[in-house]
């Protein structure tokens, strides 16, 4: 038998192999694709599993790159700051993202009795947390800028998708939202491709779609608030669910011994004081998520617990300065495990202290 006949037998033969595995096991198992792009100021990391997996992703990032274009607060060109530049002036016409964002912040600063605010954005300009240019403002100049944050001032007018601020010098902010909506179009996209298994990461942001390849639930850790990146207080198993988190280890500085971090109360124009140090939000769509996460850690354990309670579909783990770690009643301990012996597990359906 010639070299040529010997190869085509045996390429005949492993070609026949494969087809009977994906005739017994109905499947034949694709490796993921994992990307890493950067969009909406911070790192996007994809893992798909799919035969249309590269063309979903490719999608994705498109998609991605255009929700920041539209509603990046520091972009020029971009719808917001198109409204910002336009505040007690004239109204923006924007397009249906940008004005269905909008919509659900203000919807949520409601909800949030004003912890969470669009309009907080001279405020962050002030403090520049994350930036070169971070400091203490003095407390006349928070006096001042307190006066221009107001979600009740974003007036919205459905009947041709305008926006306007209603006093000059105020400006949106939608960074604690935006990658909320920007993940749940990720997940859709990835729907519409026929994509079963995914994990959809965007800077924190997590959308679990499925489960694993092997058919187990996805694994998503809980940070340790006092430890480094990586060192995980429990972790969750999730499938089809949003995990979103905020937390005061993120973004921060130090001056004169005192810690200074990033998430801005929009009542008192400085760092949060609660006693919260970690806010987990776990819903059905992550702008859900993102929308509550910042809003709730300002308020305290208490009134987060009675809000998320009272919100169908929503869960929360809360983390608080003591090591106390709450979970609300639609957290099963089949959900999260707690892995760190120093932090203690309070069951607030039960209201018992789980050691």
């Amino acid at each position: 038998m010639s070299t040529i006949s010997v190869e085509l037998l045996i390429i005949t033969i492993i070609v026949g192999v494969i087809l009977i595995f994906i005739f017994v096991t109905g499947k034949y198992e694709r490796p993921s694709i994992i990307k890493s792009s950067y969009a909406l100021g911070t790192i996007i990391n994809l893992n798909v599993c799919g035969s249309n997996g590269q063309k979903a992703i490719e999608e994705a990032i498109k998609k991605l790159n255009d929700i920041d274009d539209k509603m990046s607060a520091f972009k020029e060109d971009s719808e917001i700051s198109k409204i910002n530049f336009k505040a007690g002036a004239t109204s923006e016409v924007v397009s249906r993202d940008t004005y269905f964002v909008i919509e659900k912040a203000v919807e949520y600063s409601k909800i949030l009795e004003g912890t969470f605010d669009p309009t907080i954005r001279p405020l962050l300009k002030l403090w520049n947390i994350g930036t070169e240019d971070e400091k203490i403002p003095e407390k006349h100049q928070i006096e001042e800028t307190l006066k221009l944050v107001n979600y009740n001032d974003v007036i919205l007018d459905k009947s041709n998708f305008s926006i306007m601020l209603k006093n000059m010098k105020q400006a949106l902010d939608v960074g604690g939202i935006a990658k909320g909506f920007a993940a749940d179009e990720v997940r859709d996209i990835f729907y519409k491709h026929n994509i079963k298994s995914a994990l959809i990461d965007l800077g924190g942001n997590i959308f679990a779609l499925g489960n694993k390849e092997d058919g187990t639930s996805w694994k998503v850790g809980i940070q340790n608030p006092f430890k480094s990146r990586g060192e995980h207080v429990g972790i969750l198993s999730v499938k089809n669910k949003s995990v979103v988190t905020s937390g005061n280890y993120e973004r921060y500085f130090i001056k004169d011994g005192k810690r200074f971090h990033h998430i801005i109360d929009p009542k008192t124009g400085y760092p949060s004081q609660s006693k919260i140090i970690s806010a987990t939000i776990i819903s059905d769509n992550s702008i859900d998520g993102d929308g509550l996460s910042t809003g709730v850690y300002i308020l305290g354990i208490d009134k987060a617990l009675k809000i998320i309670e009272a919100i169908e579909g929503i869960d929360a783990i809360f983390i608080t300065e003591d090591k106390k770690v709450y979970i609300t009643s639609g957290i099963y301990k089949n959900i999260f495990t707690l892995t760190d012996e120093e932090f203690f597990l309070i069951d607030t359906t039960m209201k018992i202290l789980v050691m």
